[in-house]
């Protein structure tokens, strides 16, 4: 017996993937053309040890970009979903410490179209975009568990 999502389940989910995953590639690809503000924006948390600031500048809009793009797409949901959920949750500890710490700076979430400083908004951002990622890989997830057991059943019963 298939169970299928109600229409609202499946259209708020490809809704949730396109403003989630579509945020990640637009703010990826906005800090692969700046990566010299983006390390300036990285360096700023007092995170990282500066050897490693420049990598992270480097490599991390391009995880978002892609990942952003698999999610928009729909293509290992699961997983891009899973990676987009981590780096919220890394993205909150560092805005989280930020703030705690009294930091006066620029999130770099957005590279150099983020102009404002960093705010409890942007941590509320970062938490409803968390809830969101997390959604649709608990979503992605129990789907995929549930294709696999209509399949085990399928073929136990050839």
């Amino acid at each position: 017996m298939t169970v299928r999502q109600p229409l609202l389940t499946r259209f708020l989910s490809f809704a949730l993937r396109l403003v989630v995953g579509g945020i990640f590639v637009y703010a990826g690809v906005v800090k692969i053309f700046d990566p010299a503000q983006f390390a300036n924006d990285v360096a700023n948390y007092r995170l990282l040890p500066s050897a490693l600031v420049n990598f992270v500048a480097i490599t991390l809009p391009w995880v978002e970009t892609v990942a952003g793009i698999l999610m928009v797409m729909g293509l290992w949901l699961p997983g891009s979903a899973l990676v987009i959920t981590g780096l919220m949750g890394i993205f909150l500890i560092a805005i989280g410490q930020a703030l705690v710490r009294g930091l006066d700076i620029r999130c770099g979430c957005f590279g150099t179209i983020e102009a404002g400083k960093m705010d409890t908004m942007t941590l509320a951002r970062d938490v409803a975009l968390f809830v969101f990622a997390a959604l649709l890989y608990w979503r992605a997830s129990t789907a995929k568990s549930n294709r696999g057991k209509k399949d085990a059943s399928t073929n136990s019963s050839n």
